[in-house]
């Protein structure tokens, strides 16, 4: 997720975006370390939205299983690929040319928003998905373990997110 997420994220008016996965990542992302987490995650082949969305499921204690990962999976993946990606892509090579170029900077900012409101309806996909998944006491998720490959970031990531 791009760095202006927790201020894009504590401005968001939107009413749509009221629903539990949404609030918890806000929550989650705001915390100290966390977005250094998530990058980290990021750079080790994660996809944030999936990560954030293991931390919620584990805080839900919802039990992981095969096919509700390949469930989350297909949809972010989709999702990432058609509309996340490009937008992302686009926003990072503008990035030396926006320093000078100060209608392409303006464009570049509204490059970012574009991006974090498609987060946020990949956020609101995985929440559509996985929001009546019940919790089951004295289970073990293993949601972050899935959604974060390597053990480095996923460790930062868990204990950053568990900092109040």
């Amino acid at each position: 997720m791009a760095a202006e997420f927790t201020s894009f994220a504590t401005n968001w008016r939107g009413g749509s975006m009221q629903h539990d996965l949404w609030r918890y990542a806000c929550d989650v992302y705001a915390r100290p370390g966390v977005e250094a987490a998530c990058l980290q995650a990021q750079d080790g082949g994660a996809d944030v939205c999936l990560a954030l969305c293991a931390l919620w499921l584990e805080h839900r204690r919802v039990e992981w299983s095969v096919a509700r990962g390949t469930c989350l999976s297909e949809i972010a993946s989709s999702w990432s690929s058609t509309v996340i990606t490009p937008l992302r892509a686009l926003r990072q090579q503008w990035r030396d040319a926006a320093r000078d170029d100060p209608t392409l900077r303006d464009l570049r900012e509204n490059m970012k928003r574009l991006e974090l409101e498609a987060e946020q309806a990949l956020l609101q996909r995985l929440q559509a998905a996985a929001g009546a998944w019940p919790s089951e006491s004295g289970t073990k998720p293993a949601w972050l373990e899935w959604a974060v490959p390597d053990a480095t970031a996923r460790l930062a990531l868990s204990q950053a997110a568990n900092q109040r």
